[in-house]
């Protein structure tokens, strides 16, 4: 019996010997393959979009094989910044970064850059949104990958065109401060309106948080000093879809354009409660991210401060069916 052992496993040594000698690279390179390991600071994932972000970017490193190690900053910029100080001590290979705070974030950005960790912001500016363009990526980053605001927001101005050609009085629903996206997604809006002929009076501006319910006070507010406000927009859909709560309380005949792309915004261009939106999708961008930055460490496609977007079409009822909801 003991000399039946030992033929076998004699034979066992020889048959992974012959494999190896064979010629086999792909095995063998697959048992030589580094296993890479990123930090993910996101800035909330109680909000559905980076949580959204989150699932693409955990699916695509399931694919790849890559450990993900991720903290929440609950959106806060200092629980954020302490977030990255932990990253920065355990050393990953990579860390993908969605900004709390747009200026904050420079510090973190530099943090990274002077600990040699390769950092992909993703989902939001490096940088004060008003004195750095959205393509003029933050210095020492591997790449910003994120929708491009200014051009959502100018297709966010087509869609309002459209609706009201004759232009009028119009609110803005802001999301929080300190987002570089409160300026970049209005950046383009009036004159992408222009274009098509019309013009909008901004009249009232308030912050919506990024939130149904303090959208909706929001809009409540505005309408009560500018009863005769023509047009919302929205810098989310989760803020269009409360502003319409509130268009409809005041029995105004305002229109609403959101952004995003969500579930709840694209059901309510469905209904109509909202003229029209934008598709974002952050799934394909955790995705796009998170290959972004594996392509740079394996070498396949090294980069550095590289703008990397993806396609975001404008929405309304004639073409809803074209944006599938990712959050």
């Amino acid at each position: 019996m003991k000399k039946a052992l030992l033929v076998v496993a004699a034979l066992a040594v020889g048959a992974t010997a012959c494999g190896g000698s064979g010629g086999d690279g792909a095995t063998q390179a697959a048992s030589e393959k580094k296993e890479y390991t990123i930090g993910v600071s996101n800035l909330g994932l109680s909000f559905p979009f980076p949580s959204a972000i989150s699932k693409g970017i955990k699916d695509e490193a399931a694919k790849l094989g890559v450990k993900i190690t991720e903290l929440d900053a609950q959106g806060k910029a200092d629980k954020q910044s302490n977030d990255v100080q932990d990253l920065i001590a355990q050393q990953p290979d990579g860390v993908l970064l969605l900004p709390v705070d747009s200026g904050v974030a420079q510090g973190l950005a530099d943090k990274l850059k002077a600990s040699n960790i390769p950092t992909v912001a993703v989902a939001s500016q490096v940088g004060d949104p008003k004195t750095r363009q959205l393509k003029d990526v933050y210095p020492g980053l591997v790449a910003l990958v994120t929708q491009d605001e200014p051009a959502a927001g100018g297709k966010a101005g087509e869609i309002a065109a459209q609706i009201l050609p004759e232009g009028g009085k119009m609110a803005v629903v802001e999301g929080a401060a300190g987002f570089a996206e409160v300026v970049l997604r209005y950046q383009d809006f009036p004159k992408a309106a222009e274009a098509k002929g019309a013009k909008f009076e901004v009249v009232a501006r308030q912050p919506g948080d990024w939130v149904q319910d303090k959208a909706q006070s929001a809009c409540q507010n505005m309408l009560a000093s500018n009863p005769d406000v023509k047009l919302f927009y929205a810098e989310s859909d989760d803020m269009a879809v409360g502003c319409a709560k509130a268009v409809k309380s005041a029995n105004s005949t305002a229109k609403i354009v959101g952004i995003g792309g969500s579930k709840l915004g694209v059901d309510a261009v469905t209904s109509g409660d909202i003229a029209g939106t934008v598709c974002f999708k952050p799934e394909d961008l955790g995705k796009l991210a998170l290959d972004t930055l594996y392509k740079h460490l394996t070498g396949e496609q090294k980069q550095d401060a590289a703008f990397v977007t993806y396609d975001t079409p404008a929405i309304t009822k004639d073409n809803v069916a074209d944006c599938t909801p990712q959050w």
